[in-house]
Order: structure tokens, then sequence, then C-alpha cells
């Protein structure tokens, strides 16, 4: 075990026109349910936080719906992270007064790096995530590079690099979405895991592609300590309270 810190489940709610979706490789996207009501579910199936995240709002040049943003928040008794859209201080506080605890930026983020240490400054570090998405590319030192506009946009930038800056910001938690591993089931990217893990002194979150109990255990091998996913929770092919009873047994520092 790489770490004893506490583990944490997140389901996340990706939402487009109002209603929660979900995608492979950030693409092919199905409905999956009422936002409110999945909140519900979730936070009584054990859930430690909830994201909901607008996958369009970027490319659409929109904020997030603080209306789905209020009617989740009123029905959700744990920590609630809200990302998409959310390109400057105003919409992120506007999102927090809508009832998020906390809010995740990534493309806005990547676009203006001066808004990191405001939003730290402004909100407190414990309110802001740093989302990165990335894709394989050898060309880059780590193999890695940033996508921005929901997966859209090569930026040509090293996602370890900018990693190691969001970090570099004060940021204590990063949420890095590998775009080859996104919905497919196979498993979390580990060594995008364990390189930001090494890399920053962030809190790191495991996202895209978890498929069976066996993944999120390897995904705190990795560094991880905070377990996000979507499929596998919204169409019940791995029940909350089953998967945190395996992860005790194995060991991990994880409230059943």
């Amino acid at each position: 075990m790489q770490n004893d810190k506490k583990v944490k489940i997140m389901p996340c709610l990706d939402m487009q026109n109002g209603r929660v979706v979900k995608g492979v490789h950030f693409v092919d996207i199905k409905d999956a349910g009422d936002p409110a009501e999945c909140a519900k579910a979730y936070c009584n199936a054990g859930a430690d936080e909830l994201a909901m995240l607008d996958i369009t709002a970027t490319v659409e040049n929109r904020s997030t719906m603080l209306n789905v943003v209020k009617k989740v928040a009123a029905v959700t008794t744990i920590p609630f992270t809200v990302g998409g859209g959310i390109s400057d201080l105003k919409i992120a506080w506007a999102v927090i007064d809508a009832g998020a605890d906390k809010i995740s930026t990534s493309s806005a983020a990547f676009r203006k790096p001066e808004l990191i240490p405001e939003l730290v400054k402004e909100l407190g570090e414990e309110k802001v995530t740093v989302a990165i998405d990335v894709d394989k590319n050898d060309s880059l030192p780590s193999g890695y590079e940033v996508y921005i506009d929901g997966g859209r946009t090569a930026t040509g930038a090293d996602a370890i690099e900018w990693a190691k800056k969001v970090d570099s910001f004060g940021v204590k938690v990063i949420l890095p979405t590998s775009k080859a591993t996104d919905g497919a089931k196979t498993g979390f990217d580990l060594p995008l895991i364990e390189m930001i893990a090494k890399e920053t002194s962030a809190e790191i979150v495991a996202s895209g592609g978890a498929g069976e109990m066996e993944h999120f255990l390897d995904a705190v091998n990795a560094g991880a300590t905070i377990l996000l996913a979507a499929s596998v929770f919204h169409f019940n092919i791995i029940e909350i309270p089953k998967l945190k009873a395996y992860l005790k047994q194995e060991g991990v520092n994880i409230d059943i």
C-alpha cells in the first residue's frame, strides 16, 4: 500500500442538457438519469463525495447551469464539487452560492493560469480542484499531453509539467482523466496517477476507466486517495457499499 491516507469514493455526474450522461473516450454519450435523483441515491449508498461536471459548458462558451447545481445541492449531504465552464472568479462564487462546496476548473485554468492562484486566494485552497484531461503523446517527456475543451483540443503541453505548475499554486486536489481509458472499464491510467502523485503534493483523484473493484485498489496503490467513477455506479455494475467493504478488506483506510 503506497499511502495510508483516508480514501474516498466519489461518483461523478457528467451533465448535458440538464441530464446525467456517460460516454466512452469522451464521446458516444448515453443518458443515465436525473441529477438530483442520482445524487440522492449516491448519498444514501454511502458515497463520501460527489462531483458534477457540465461536460459541454466550455465548448458551448457558457457557465455551469446554476439551476441544476441548486437542485442537486438541495438533496446532497456530502461534499459536492462542481466543474464545467468555471472561467472566472465571479462564476466560481455563483456556483458556491448555488450550493456547491468546491469548484473544479480545467480549460479556463490552462488558458489563464493566473486564475488558479486567484481562486485559491479568494475561495480558499480547500474549495479548488484543478482537472487535467490528458491523452498519450510519446513525443512529450512524460508521454502525456494536456487536452482542453472536454478533451477536444490538444495543447502541446506536457501533462506532468502542467500538474507541477498547478501544484505550485497551492491546489490541494488534482483530477487527471486519461482520454485513453475514459469509460472503457479497463482500469485507470495507473502510470499517469503514479507520476502526478510522485511529482506533486496534491491529493490525486483517480478518474476514467474503472470497470471492476480491483481497478479501484490499483488506483490506491498508484497513489490516488479519491476514487471517481461514473458508468459503474450509474448502471449498477458496482455497488458502493460492496466496493468499500472490498477495499477495507484489502487494507485500505476507508469509511464504511
